[in-house]
């Protein structure tokens, strides 16, 4: 079967599914095998949860009956026939199509930019985390015939990932969040990490860049004007814009923090004064941490590019609430908590731990110096770090989790709670435990009141489960 006869069938059939438990009436099952899974195994049970067609990539042991057999639609390998119709169904569209990828933010820039597009046009994106080999051509497939823009978040950790995933997106536009020490191990160490990333540069800087029918340039990126590493990398793109805090096309600042606490979480949400480049008026964000200030300025510098009015780009952006783990404010029990709890690496870990010793909080002044290894205010001894190790650093974790240490011990904490991985491999004045529910039943039984917490770590610790 060719891949247009393929994709016939998917025009009839647009819903596609890799896991029989999701299955719905009239899918189309795609049989992805891994080193724990064969999807193969399970084309009969999809037929019976009212699949369509199942494509398999392994003939039948045992001849089916014809109603099926008819249906079975045998490849040579299942994956890359995915990807293959997702490029199929891209070649149908002359959209912008924005790809972002980046070490910190990527999702959470996905999320701002698809709301502030949103708001004027169709446009469709990446669900969840559905940002690797298998979620990018789901998430193309998943693009309907009505879409004025699709945004497409990328993750990677190796090398020649982003170059892959460029093969079958054909992006138009691009967005490299930041280069940071995440996935160190895969990367083979920050160099590789800018190499990675940087892939997706180097197709917006190729000849296979396709034509948009919007009147917006292709090839093009938007780019962090405070980033020396990010202007390096971009040189040689046709079109760029930029943005950042100064000397770029979209500027903006965080806006002065209030004058005295509320006692609330509130204090920790970012509002962000835009001072060049559109007339927003300030932004009051649902996002917790300045380190959230360039996704807010690029979602900005997205929106103007492409005709999103002012107020609309402000709307959106306040609008937007992040959730799964993602700097989630949480009031329980009286405690006021921060869960960043979605992922962690070195530089968001660092962002994460500076912001939060310069949060303001009752009965103090805010930290009066803008460098952010200041010494925080007294006031930070009401609180509490509960951290989880960072994973895929490679041969740097020591070194990475030490250095996180040295920076803990620059502010005055209630309480510093370290959890699992390397943390426990190295010496140090905090207390410690193996898993998140370890630190959960500490946490329930130590009877903490009014006091402020962050709880951060890398997706593998769960440390969402500290909250029970």
């Amino acid at each position: 079967m060719t891949i247009e006869q393929l994709y016939d069938i998917y025009l009839r059939h647009p819903s596609i599914r890799t896991d029989t438990r999701q299955l719905k009436q009239g899918d189309l099952f795609f049989a992805l095998k891994g080193p724990n899974f064969n999807g193969n195994a399970f084309a009969t049970r999809a037929f019976e949860l009212g699949a369509a067609y199942a494509i398999i990539d392994e003939a039948p042991v045992d001849l089916p009956p014809p109603d099926i057999f008819d249906r079975l639609i045998l490849v040579p390998d299942v994956l890359a026939t995915l990807q293959e119709l997702a490029l199929h169904h891209r070649r149908q569209f002359d959209i912008p199509f924005i790809a972002i990828t980046g070490s910190n933010g990527k999702t959470t820039t996905k999320e701002l930019i698809h709301a502030t597009l949103s708001s004027t046009y169709t446009t469709y994106t990446t669900q969840g985390n559905l940002n690797n080999h298998i979620g990018i051509p789901l998430t193309i497939l998943s693009v309907q015939k009505d879409a004025q823009f699709a945004v497409i978040e990328m993750g990677a950790n190796h090398q020649k990932e982003i170059e892959a995933y460029c093969r079958y997106t054909l992006p138009t536009h691009g967005i490299i969040t930041n280069v940071g020490k995440a996935h160190l191990e895969g990367f083979g160490g920050p160099e590789g990490v800018k190499k990675g990333k940087g892939e997706l540069y180097d197709f917006l800087r190729s000849t296979q860049v396709p034509a948009i029918g919007s009147g917006s340039a292709a090839g093009t990126a938007f780019v962090l004007r405070d980033s020396a590493d990010l202007i390096q990398m971009s040189c040689g793109i046709p079109h760029l814009i930029t943005y950042g805090t100064r000397d770029a096309d979209i500027t903006g600042v965080v806006a002065s923090p209030p004058q005295a606490a509320t006692g609330t979480t509130s204090e920790a949400l970012l509002k962000v004064d835009i001072t060049r480049g559109a007339a927003t008026g300030p932004i009051q964000t649902q996002l917790v941490g300045d380190y959230n200030l360039p996704n807010v300025l690029v979602a900005v510098a997205v929106g103007r590019h492409f005709g999103v009015p002012d107020a609309a780009i402000r709307n959106a952006i306040e609008q937007y609430t992040p959730s799964n783990s993602r700097s989630q404010l949480i009031e329980r029990d009286g405690l006021h908590i921060i869960l960043d709890a979605y992922n962690a690496n070195p530089s968001s870990m660092r962002a994460a731990i500076e912001n939060f010793a310069r949060l303001p909080i009752p009965g103090a002044a805010p930290d009066p110096s803008p460098s952010t290894l200041a010494p925080a205010s007294a006031a930070s001894s009401r609180k509490v770090l509960i951290l989880g190790a960072m994973a895929e650093l490679g041969p740097e974790s020591l070194a990475e989790h030490l250095a996180i240490i040295d920076l803990i011990g620059q502010y005055p904490w209630q309480q510093v709670v370290l959890v699992g991985g390397d943390f426990r491999h190295l010496s140090h004045p905090y207390l410690s435990f193996a898993n998140s529910k370890e630190a959960g039943r500490w946490l329930a039984g130590v009877g903490l009141k009014d006091s402020y917490l962050l709880i951060k770590g890398s997706r593998s610790m769960k440390m969402e489960e500290v909250l029970g």
